[in-house]
């Protein structure tokens, strides 16, 4: 009573995957370590089109949004803030 040549050929077939998805993994696990950007490349990154917030209406928001909340505490150097009930 011995393992049948189906299950062996099986149990080597699944070995055989586990090999190749490890194989495929380890180069991808090496890809991430290298992420910053190079001096030279800093000044495409830099572009104006490269910004994420490069819509007119979004950035608008944004601003709106940032004095709101840090007019308070003097956000963006001016004078003043306060929620302006008095």
């Amino acid at each position: 009573m011995g393992i049948s040549p189906s299950l062996c050929a099986r149990a080597e077939a699944v070995r055989g995957a586990r090999l190749a998805i490890l194989a495929a993994a380890l180069p991808l696990l090496g890809a991430c370590t290298h992420i910053g950007a190079q001096p030279w490349q800093r000044d495409v990154l830099a572009r104006k089109s490269m910004q994420l917030g490069r819509e007119p209406a979004i950035m608008a928001f944004d601003e709106h949004t940032y004095f709101s909340k840090e007019a308070a505490s003097g956000g963006r150097s001016f004078d003043g803030g306060g929620c302006g009930c008095n």
